[in-house]
């Protein structure tokens, strides 16, 4: 595991809480909620390629 990943995952964690944060206060609170599942989606999908190598390594280990 990389740590550029953690990095990528924790600046996006940065800007939706931000950008969050701006849309509630101005009252766009659906906006918000959307905001935050586009953002929890781009994190998933990044964590997806780690997964997967994972679950290959451990196929590669039990020969499978």
């Amino acid at each position: 595991m990389d740590i550029s990943l953690i990095i990528k995952i924790a600046g996006i964690g940065i800007l939706v809480a931000v950008a969050s944060q701006i849309l509630s206060k101005s009252g766009r609170d659906e906006q918000a909620t959307f905001v935050t599942i586009a953002g929890i989606i781009v994190a998933l999908m990044l964590l997806i390629t780690e997964i997967g190598g994972l679950f290959d390594l451990v196929r590669s280990i039990f020969g499978m």
